[in-house]
């Protein structure tokens, strides 16, 4: 009676054992949500910074295991089929004509359809003739001085990217000036500021925004002008920067204040 009493105790464990692995196998499987991916962008027509596998590594490092990140540099990966896989599209020093029209064409449908833009430093420097890129953008390239140090100085901080940075900021970087200021576009909002009296070649007429945001219709949109250096990358206040605005524009954060403003909703 006994042997088959524990016959039957061992066939009833070796049951519940299956079922919760089963159940287990359940859940890690078709039911478990994939995780959130972005891709980088790191395509060059021109100028090509030699920090672009830094900043690759950097987010990669920065947004794991959360986030899986997809870098290329094949603007044929612009289809509407691809892009809508990602929850954001990183600019990471892209520089010149990247994409050609029908590119165009998928990625501003898919930023204006809720995909979300970040883009580091030379982002700016892409794309000077397209017109909807420009106003997506706020701002080009227009030219900078040598390397050196400067203070940025942080005057929003309800953005996650700048949230906290330290009010003046002082680090090395290639400090671009733009063909215009950002700040003069509808929809874009200014986070942060070069001190131009820290540094010289500054040619902003001692506005020169350097951090900011907008939406264009549902997508967001972020920049940041630091990353020229391999050693931006390797900061801890500039990677938790990059983090915070990854994030931001993937819509893995929260919405910012005026982010329903009738003038952030680009054209």
């Amino acid at each position: 009676m006994s042997v088959l009493w524990c016959n039957h105790t061992r066939r009833t464990a070796a049951c519940a054992i299956f079922v919760a692995l089963a159940c287990a196998l359940m859940i890690s499987g078709d039911d478990a949500a994939p995780r959130p991916r972005v891709l980088v962008f790191t395509k060059t027509a021109t100028f090509r910074h030699a920090s672009i596998p830094d900043g690759v590594r950097c987010v990669q490092e920065i947004l794991a295991p959360d986030v899986d990140v997809v870098q290329t540099e094949d603007a044929t990966q612009f289809s509407p089929q691809n892009l809508s896989q990602f929850r954001a599209v990183i600019f990471l020093s892209t520089t010149g004509d990247v994409l050609d029209e029908s590119q165009q064409f998928a990625f501003q449908n898919y930023i204006e359809g809720g995909g979300g833009f970040a883009g580091i430093h030379a982002a700016t420097d892409t794309e000077h003739q397209w017109p909807w890129f420009a106003h997506m953008i706020g701002a080009h390239f227009a030219g900078h001085p040598e390397i050196q140090l400067a203070t940025v100085v942080v005057e929003d901080k309800t953005h996650p990217s700048s949230a906290s940075l330290p009010d003046r900021w002082p680090r090395t970087d290639e400090w671009y000036r733009f063909n215009r200021n950002p700040r003069t576009v509808d929809g874009v909002h200014v986070l942060a500021t070069i001190d131009e009296s820290t540094y010289s070649g500054g040619g902003m007429d001692g506005d020169h925004p350097c951090i900011w945001w907008r939406m264009m219709k549902d997508g967001r949109c972020w920049y940041t002008a630091g990353g020229h250096t391999k050693e931006s990358f390797t900061e801890p206040l500039f990677r938790g920067h990059l983090k915070e605005g990854i994030l931001w524009a993937a819509k893995l954060s929260p919405p910012t204040p005026n982010t329903t403003d009738p003038k952030s909703t680009g054209k």
